[in-house]
């Protein structure tokens, strides 16, 4: 009786093993199924992007995270579009973030509503168009953080609104600007980077730009991340956005506007004046900078004195560029969270 006892205990026992490893891995694998899902769900969402009519715009918009969470709303700059903050996105949702990231007028789905309206990309009608994208979702007030035209948009934002802006992250830190600032000629080594800010000056620029769109824009992408060994699908994914209708004519204004050879329209006289005095901002800040930004940005010390609030500053080691937030995801997505804290 002893023997079968004993032979009946190992059989139980290997049949509650076999029992708990059956589980063990049909629970390894929900988990991996879970993941994966979680992946597909965070691409689509980038890639089925949905549309809001905000003002003069029709904005294309990516959304990720609970409907209910705490909304953050991420800018591109040029030449990048709304995958530069994929990874960034997916690592906030989890977080409990609602993460809205919408293609700036010129990129991606976001298309004017009225052929009649000017084809304008100076930075107030920009930033206008974001609030108005706030309005349009009954969102009174983000997080909102940018890199290039993005933070140049959330800058303005937080200095001409901050009852909409709760925290700021900037990359390159205070990008506001005016022409009459512009005049004043850089040294050498800061012109040769703004290089193709002269070129799109002339009609042989806006021409080549319109020709060359693709090419481009992965030259810049090359020259400004000079580190970030991004693949072609990479490039690709984003370089749709440039196939919008009004991209060139956006850009081309943009950088003339800048430089004052071209006009902007007289709706936004009035917050350009603002602008033009250079307007501090008190809204909690953390700015970031790359150890390898190969476009042109200015010195952190230069412009920290323009955040009156809770601010820090971080600079990226490890070869991180110009597209900050694709580059360096984690540490983006931490900057964010860091600016939230920041503000409670």
């Amino acid at each position: 009786m002893k023997i079968q006892l004993n032979t009946m205990i190992k059989m139980l026992t290997f049949s509650i093993i076999m029992i708990m490893g059956t589980g063990i891995s049909r629970l390894n694998a929900q988990t991996s199924v879970n993941e994966k899902k979680s992946e597909t769900e965070d691409t689509i969402n980038f890639q089925q992007t949905k549309t809001i009519q905000a003002g003069l715009l029709n904005v294309g918009y990516a959304e990720i995270g609970p409907s209910k969470g705490k909304p953050v709303i991420l800018l591109h700059g040029w030449p990048y579009d709304i995958h530069s903050f994929e990874q960034s996105s997916a690592i906030l949702a989890k977080k409990g973030y609602r993460v809205l990231v919408p293609y700036l007028r010129g990129y991606g789905t976001t298309t004017f509503l009225s052929d009649k309206t000017m084809r304008n990309g100076q930075q107030s009608a920009v930033a206008l168009d974001i609030i108005k994208f706030m309005d349009a979702l009954k969102i009174e007030k983000a997080i909102i953080g940018g890199f290039d035209w993005g933070a140049r948009t959330a800058d303005i934002i937080a200095a001409l609104w901050p009852e909409r802006c709760s925290a700021l992250v900037a990359v390159s830190g205070y990008l506001i600007g005016s022409p009459k600032a512009n005049e004043n000629p850089l040294p050498p080594n800061a012109e040769f980077l703004w290089w193709y800010q002269y070129y799109f000056a002339t009609e042989r620029g806006y021409k080549g730009y319109k020709a060359n769109t693709q090419e481009f824009n992965k030259l810049i992408w090359k020259t400004a991340s000079p580190k970030w060994n991004f693949d072609d699908q990479t490039y690709k994914r984003s370089s749709k956005s440039f196939d919008n209708p009004d991209h060139t004519d956006i850009v081309i204004h943009n950088y003339r506007w800048r430089l004052g050879l071209a006009k902007g329209e007289k709706q936004y006289d009035e917050l350009e004046e603002k602008l033009a005095k250079a307007p501090d901002i008190i809204v909690p800040t953390v700015t970031l900078e790359g150890d390898a930004n190969g476009a042109a940005f200015p010195p952190p010390a230069s412009y920290a004195s323009k955040y009156k609030g809770k601010y820090k500053h971080h600079t990226l080691n490890g070869g991180i560029g110009h597209n900050l937030p694709q580059e360096a995801p984690e540490a983006f997505a931490d900057a964010i969270i860091e600016a939230d804290l920041m503000a409670q």
